[in-house]
């Protein structure tokens, strides 16, 4: 066993009560151009991610190793779960935020703002009234090596608040060049944006 804090370039020091001492890394698969979204499913004992530009979705079971889940997955970025336990993605390729109801089928829960298309959501958080928060930067729609290249419709790249209950769609952060990650602090007073380092 190794401190697993060391791998980690820690900013502020109370991050470390959120990592396991004496615990171990584990290399899961080293096949995806980059992975991003992960999200447990600890009643199914399955870990869901993306591989955006493979345009798939993988699954790693214990013991059984990696298999596909979706492919093609309409680049699939941001994962979450709702409150009831169903899967929420953030779709590049279709502009829009998906919910994987218990039947798998997919459902759109969002796409448009104003009448123009959304971005390309990226990444996704799910607060504790089951409001759905994400973020929705430009880069499925860039090029075609993550989404699919198209014009802007939106005037900016804006994090969203959106409430399923009530079917609407709000503003909640609209200074972001290009946001990106999101995270609710514990006691869900602030929401975390986090942003693309430069590559060294």
């Amino acid at each position: 066993m190794t401190d697993t804090a060391a791998h980690f370039d820690i900013v502020d020091p109370s991050f470390t009560k959120l990592i396991k001492p004496l615990s171990s890394l584990e290399l899961l698969f080293d096949q995806c151009i980059w992975a991003e979204g992960p999200v447990w499913f600890a009643d199914g004992n399955y870990l869901l991610w993306s591989d955006i530009p493979n345009n798939r979705m993988l699954r790693y079971v214990p013991d059984q190793g990696v298999s596909i889940f979706r492919n093609p997955s309409n680049f699939i970025n941001g994962n979450t779960r709702d409150l009831t336990g169903r899967l929420i993605s953030c779709s590049h390729g279709a502009r829009a935020v998906l919910r994987t109801e218990p039947d798998g089928t997919i459902t759109t829960l969002v796409d448009r703002h104003k009448g123009g298309r959304l971005n390309s959501p990226n990444d996704v958080v799910v607060k504790s009234d089951g409001t759905i928060w994400f973020t929705d930067p430009p880069y499925g729609i860039l090029s075609n090596h993550e989404g699919y290249q198209a014009d802007s419709e939106q005037d900016a790249c804006y994090v969203f608040r959106f409430d399923p209950a009530e079917n609407t769609l709000s503003v909640v952060a609209d200074d972001f060049a290009k946001p990106n990650g999101l995270a609710f602090s514990p006691d869900e007073i602030h929401i975390i944006h986090f942003r693309h380092r430069a590559k060294p």
